[in-house]
C-alpha cells in the first residue's frame, strides 16, 4: 500500500492507522533518510496505541521505551556498528516483552527481523509530502 502525505499531521494519521493492525509481539521496520518522518510515523503509531508520552527519536540510547496498554519499544539503529549491537541490549528479550518494536534505520541491521515484520518506506518528496509505503508480508 502506498499513500501521499502533505503534512506532517497526515505522516502522524498514517501512523496511528498502522497502528490499529498491529499486536503485541509486532515488529514495524521502518526505512528512509534524514528528514523522511519516521520520527513523527512513530508518534502516530504510539497516540494510535494509546499512548500519550511525546515520542522523539532514541538515537543516542538506540531505545526508547513507551508504557501503554501495549507498550511500545521504539529503536532507532542509525549509529549502530552491526546487528549484534542490539543482542548486546537485549533485542530478543523485547521480542518477547508482549509490546510493538518500532525500528527506524531498519536496514543497517536486516537480518534481525522476524519474517512478519511490517517494512515501512517514507520518503521525502520536498516540503512537508512523503511518500509512505506499507508492506506486509
Amino acid at each position: 500500500m502506498v499513500v501521499f502525505t502533505n503534512s506532517e499531521k497526515e505522516t502522524k494519521h498514517e501512523g496511528e492507522r498502522l497502528s490499529r493492525m498491529l499486536s503485541p509481539g509486532m515488529v514495524v521496520a521502518l526505512r528512509g533518510e534524514l528528514g523522511a518522518g519516521k520520527t513523527v510515523f512513530v508518534s502516530g503509531l504510539a497516540a494510535g496505541l494509546g499512548i500519550n508520552s511525546h515520542v522523539s527519536s532514541p538515537t543516542f540510547t538506540i531505545v526508547n521505551e513507551y508504557d501503554g496498554k501495549t507498550p511500545l519499544y521504539h529503536f532507532d539503529l542509525y549509529r549502530i556498528e552491526n546487528e549484534n549491537e542490539l543482542f548486546d541490549i537485549g533485542w530478543d528479550d523485547y521480542l518477547e516483552r508482549g509490546g510493538v518494536c518500532v525500528v527506524e534505520w531498519s536496514q543497517n541491521a536486516p537480518g534481525i527481523f522476524p519474517p512478519d515484520a511490517i517494512e515501512v518506506e517514507l520518503e521525502n518528496l520536498g516540503g512537508n509530502k512523503r511518500r509512505i509505503e506499507i508492506i506486509e508480508k
